[in-house]
């Protein structure tokens, strides 16, 4: 599996993602809470198919969940951050002009 990155500018438009330092630490919480909604519904649906009553099976199938969503998680948190939770960001096509102008868009 390759390691998760993501750019530091736009290579699109320009824009510089992290608007500020340590910005991203704020999709931490989105991530948490998009985590939380996932191992509940996990857990609500092992308890629906197997009816068990032994912590182990939903520990491994909360774990499994946490770890097979934790790339999606990672990715969507930030967009959920950068699109939805920051308004102050909005596309702007002056900055797509001006890297047309300067050559910089490939």
């Amino acid at each position: 599996m390759t390691k998760q990155r993501m750019n530091d500018v736009c290579p699109h438009c320009g824009f510089r993602f992290e608007i500020e330092p340590g910005y991203f630490y704020a999709a931490m919480y989105v991530s948490y809470a998009m985590s939380v909604a996932q191992v509940v519904i996990a857990g609500l649906l092992t308890y629906q198919f197997t009816r068990s009553e032994s912590p182990w099976v939903y520990l491994a199938v909360l774990m499994a969940a946490i770890l097979i969503f934790a790339p999606f998680n990672f990715r969507y948190s930030r967009l959920i951050l950068l699109h939805y939770l920051t308004p102050k960001v909005k596309y702007d096509p002056k900055y797509e002009d001006e890297l047309d102008d300067a050559g910089l868009k490939g």
